[in-house]
């Protein structure tokens, strides 16, 4: 009950609560201070359930006083002094106090007078004509007294202090004494206030109801007996050969030059490959930080969207918990005038709270998000080089073939020499 009878905005026990349409009850003062820049006639937000409300034509002042919240601070008061072993007679401690005696422990508890009393104040009390058929309940050591002067504890009329809540007036759906109808409600229809508690009770109870080197071998053929008329022949060869490999010393250096300019050329060739090839990671890079970040992007987007629809079922399920409580705590400690002067607005907002679709509301917040990655096709081909092509030039090839021919040629001549 504790939490029941504290405000939500100072955190302390209410004094004179006032309840808005959306049944949370705050303290006058903290009320007036929420709304101090507002005017009558505008709307405000309640601080818990953010549900608007318009300021009444009086001012907040004006907001509908919560009698059953002030029955259970009252009882909750009485709690804490019972759980204290210390509750003084209110009829005799004042006197007692001035003549310095000894304050009476009350013992009694008159559920229509609101006030506690010891063993002969009670006696008196009852005695007296017009309060013989009072309800008095033992105050003892345990909790159950507290529940019980909840309960018998009458709800009075708002406009007739001394008066008891005895009619229900239809017509302006309002608990009433029998002062406010022979007044102002004669006329109307109206229930028997137990009758109308008795409905709004079965009505509380329904509704609760995821290279290789490849060698050719070639014959090589031996003459073991050469005659002598090739001896002339192998002369003039020799010759021939001689002035040829003059001829073949004076290539080396173009072939060295060659060699040379080859493995410039092909370094320089590297590099470009080399650049080439970082151009294309810095772009791949480029692209990935690219993608990442877009990635990033619908991730926040997204999580931002769960986490504002989250809040949002969260803010409903508390308007949902905190009449739900409001409610089983009426129907467990209210009396028949309790409820009755709360069964409109409770079943209003009961109504209220039913209507909002929170699976619908989710689905149409959160539409369905597909997110996919498709590859770049650069790499469906698998004789496709990313970076670029190197072409050999014909020129090249006929070099080196010609190197191979000249290898060849020479290797025969030096067979021969060594055979002569």
């Amino acid at each position: 009950m504790d939490d029941m009878t504290e405000c939500s905005i100072c955190y302390e026990v209410f004094t004179d609560p006032r309840v808005l349409p959306c049944i949370h009850t705050f303290c006058l003062k903290c009320l007036l201070d929420y709304g101090k820049n507002k005017q009558p006639g505008d709307s405000v937000a309640c601080p818990v359930c953010r549900k608007e409300f318009t300021i009444p034509d009086v001012g907040l002042a004006g907001t509908q006083k919560n009698f059953f919240m002030e029955k259970l601070v009252h009882v909750r008061k009485l709690s804490a002094e019972q759980e204290a072993q210390h509750i003084p007679c209110d009829a005799c401690s004042s006197d007692e106090a001035n003549a310095g005696e000894t304050v009476k422990p009350a013992s009694k508890y008159c559920a229509q007078c609101r006030q506690k009393y010891c063993e002969q104040c009670s006696l008196h009390h009852r005695r007296m004509k017009g309060c013989s058929d009072h309800t008095q309940v033992d105050i003892g050591k345990e909790s159950e007294s507290v529940e019980q002067i909840s309960k018998m504890s009458l709800a009075t009329c708002e406009q007739h202090k001394s008066k008891d809540i005895e009619v229900f007036c239809q017509e302006c759906s309002a608990a009433i004494c029998m002062m406010c109808f022979i007044k102002s409600h004669k006329t109307h229809e109206r229930s028997d206030i137990f009758w109308f508690f008795a409905r709004f009770v079965c009505f509380l109870f329904a509704l609760f109801f995821v290279s290789y080197l490849v060698y050719d071998f070639h014959n090589t053929y031996y003459i073991e007996e050469v005659s002598d008329n090739l001896r002339g022949l192998v002369v003039t060869d020799t010759d021939k050969v001689t002035n040829f490999l003059k001829k073949t010393e004076e290539l080396l250096p173009r072939l060295q030059k060659e060699k040379n300019d080859v493995i410039k050329h092909l370094a320089g060739i590297e590099d470009e490959i080399n650049t080439a090839a970082d151009k294309s990671i810095a772009a791949i890079q480029r692209d990935r930080v690219k993608l990442i970040s877009e990635v990033g992007s619908i991730r926040l987007k997204r999580v931002k969207q769960l986490d504002i629809v989250k809040e949002e079922v969260k803010q409903h399920m508390t308007a949902l918990e905190s009449f739900r409580r409001y409610s089983e705590t009426l129907l467990s400690s209210g009396t028949a005038g309790d409820v009755t002067r709360s069964a409109n607005s409770l079943h209003d907002r009961a109504d209220e709270l039913m209507k909002f679709d929170v699976t619908r509301h989710v689905d149409s917040s959160l539409p369905p998000v597909n997110v996919t990655f498709t590859s770049s096709t650069l790499l469906d081909g698998n004789d496709r080089n990313l970076v670029g092509t190197v072409t050999e030039k014909c020129q090249l090839k006929q070099m080196i073939e010609m190197k191979t021919q000249i290898t060849g040629k020479n290797s025969f001549i030096l067979s021969h020499r060594a055979y002569s």
